[in-house]
């Protein structure tokens, strides 16, 4: 499995969805539809999105290995 980072591209509003997609190996079609269902269900979906949105390092962010 991948790292958990937000994608650079193909990101449709901050990337959390195609993250999620890649790191457990799902369409991030899937993702997305599955999150925007779940905001038919009473609860802090928002409020979860926007902490992933925060929590999850973009790709252009995260550090990796140093090369020398």
């Amino acid at each position: 499995m991948n790292n958990l980072t937000r994608p650079a591209g193909g990101r449709v509003i901050a990337g959390v969805c195609a993250a999620l997609a890649d790191r457990f190996g799902m369409s991030p079609t899937t993702v997305r539809v599955l999150a925007i269902a779940s905001l038919l269900l009473p609860g802090t979906q928002v409020l979860l999105y926007l902490a992933l949105w925060i929590l999850i390092p973009g790709e252009d962010t995260a550090t990796g290995p140093a090369t020398a």
